[in-house]
């Protein structure tokens, strides 16, 4: 049989996608992209993941760009591939993080007939997309991928969509790949530092919250170095609990769903507000009210390397668009910032470290002292990732989110992260703890990349908490329309999640008392490959608030 050459254009791609620095993609292949799988065998540069949904290879490719500040990669087919994919699209864009999501489309000529498994990705993707396009000319193929990797990186990071007609990718091109594109630089204006240390030295009660678009290990330490220099209370925003060492004397804990009540009433009472990379979603926020959306007698200050956002929802006294390391390192190394010195900070540490300490419970297996062990069991720079559920509350009010990265949750909210995320983690961090932690209706939406996970050697612990319902939406159910003849579709019967997890070719236990969640860790700990603890508890028990079923039905 003749040996059939890889087509030019394709070979461009992937030689593209080189020169920018990506080092793995993630795929569920299609027969619209054959030229791109067949270059992407003929080189040794980029690692493939060969998943098993579209929907976990981009979450796992969200989950790569959080990690590395670059664009994650992911290749799907067109129609049901792509719109499997969108979650991560979306995931992506209100996470802030860099993506890019090239999508196997239809032939050219039969374009715009609604021909097999057409859609017009632009107009799909756009709303929730940095931008989408469609690339039709093979000599282009540099220019889209360069301006590809500026778009996904620049400003606020985020998804941005390519489709690649079939017959574009075997074209015949003499095109280059274009050099290696970086993020710009953007330092704050000095004029700008300068009014900010005014705003804060005149205030009584500041405090900051940050984490978001753009931070990075750099932007971490810089910060610190600023707050404690100062002793401002520093809380982080929503699912951004790695922005700051928790060990910081002036941390004061995490906003979002389930925070320290004093916390919040803390924020509510700020007279300046220093937002730092967040965005101040509703998330963050608790709807726009923590803090409050506009008060007359508080003074915010937003610092943000997207002037878009800035001024979009929060008024700011101050707008500052930076990137946050250039800002980060200009506070800390600001002249003034000696004559500044609040109590506040250690203050509110304090009533964290309290807040953070779990309490022992009646209950037979008690998350919260599960949490605990596993901070005196695991390594501090573990990565925790999970997706959304009641679940999750446990690991954001009791863990400590040391070294960064070591937190990939979705703070849209998705289900179904936490497996990908820690498949990714484990892909580039590989000699590192990762934890993956859902929820049993959490879990199967994406546990089938288990299998991904065992085809890639990747080491990860999976920590399942089945409670048979979604529990989330039972407690507002619970809150909305108490009363057990009012419990309605959130009741589920689960599999053997142990035994599903042998199936894939893991390590598996199950807990139902604390002593065996402890013993099962560590048995977890000292093996390789995936390992899956399988926790059963009951439903009256919710993490976020530390509230009970049985408590809300009695409010």
């Amino acid at each position: 049989m003749t040996r059939r050459p890889t087509p030019a254009a394709a070979t461009l791609l992937v030689d593209c996608l080189i020169a920018q620095g990506c080092e793995r993609i993630f795929t569920v292949p299609g027969e619209s992209f054959l030229q791109v799988l067949d270059a992407l065998g003929q080189q040794d540069a980029i690692d493939v993941v060969t998943c098993r949904q579209e929907g976990g290879v981009a979450m796992m490719a969200c989950a790569d760009g959080s990690m590395t500040q670059r664009p994650g990669v992911a290749f799907v087919t067109r129609g049901p591939g792509a719109t499997n994919a969108s979650i991560g699209v979306h995931v992506a864009m209100q996470d802030s993080q860099p993506l890019i999501l090239f999508v196997g489309d239809v032939d050219s000529e039969m374009r715009d007939r609604e021909g097999f498994q057409e859609v017009d990705f632009a107009a799909f993707f756009g709303p929730i997309a940095k931008w989408a396009a469609r690339i039709d000319s093979a000599d282009r193929i540099p220019e889209y991928v360069a301006r590809a990797y500026a778009t996904a990186i620049s400003g606020r990071p985020g998804p941005v969509v390519l489709a690649l007609p079939e017959d574009m990718l075997s074209r015949d091109t003499s095109a280059l790949s274009r050099p290696r594109v970086e993020r710009p630089a953007q330092a704050p204006c000095p004029d700008a530092m300068q009014a900010m240390m005014a705003l804060i030295s005149d205030a009584a009660s500041p405090v900051a919250i940050i984490g978001g678009a753009g931070w990075n290990a750099k932007a971490r330490e810089y910060f610190q170095l600023f707050a404690e220099r100062i002793g401002i209370p520093v809380a982080t925003a929503f699912r951004r609990q790695d922005a700051i060492s928790p060990a910081s004397r002036v941390y004061a804990g995490n906003l979002g769903y389930g925070p320290n009540p004093k916390l919040i009433e803390r924020v509510k009472n700020a007279d300046l507000v220093l937002a730092v990379g967040a965005r101040l979603g509703e998330a963050t926020t608790d709807g726009y009210t923590v803090p409050p959306l506009v008060a007359q007698d508080r003074k915010l200050i937003h610092i943000h390397p997207d002037p878009k956002e800035l001024n979009s929802v929060y008024p700011a006294d101050l707008a500052i668009c930076a990137e946050m390391d250039e800002f980060a390192e200009s506070a800390a190394l600001w002249d003034e910032g000696d004559a500044i010195d609040f109590d506040a900070g250690a203050e509110a540490h304090a009533e964290w470290e309290a807040w953070a300490t779990a309490h022992p419970t009646d209950h037979a297996l008690d998350m919260g002292q599960c949490v605990q062990f596993m901070r005196d069991t695991l390594p501090a720079d573990t990565i925790i990732c999970n997706g959304a559920g009641n679940f999750a509350g446990w690991w954001h009010r009791y863990w400590r989110y040391d070294g960064f990265p070591t937190q990939l949750a979705p703070t849209c909210g998705a289900m179904g992260y936490g497996v990908p995320a820690a498949i990714s983690a484990a892909l580039r961090f590989p000699q590192r703890t990762v934890v993956a932690v859902a929820g049993d209706g959490d879990f199967l939406m994406n546990g089938q990349e288990l299998a991904t996970a065992v085809q890639h050697d990747a080491n990860l612990i999976v920590i399942v908490v089945d409670n048979s319902a979604y529990g989330t939406i039972r407690m507002h159910q619970e809150r909305e329309f108490p009363g057990e003849d009012r419990v309605s579709a959130t009741r589920l019967k689960n599999p053997d999640f142990a035994a599903l997890a042998e199936a894939y070719g893991g390590w598996s236990a199950s807990a139902s008392k604390t002593k065996e969640f402890k013993e099962a860790l560590v048995a977890a700990q000292g093996r390789a490959g995936v390992r899956l603890i399988h926790c059963k508890i009951e439903i009256e028990q919710l993490a976020a608030s530390g509230a009970s079923i049985s408590g809300l039905r009695n409010r």
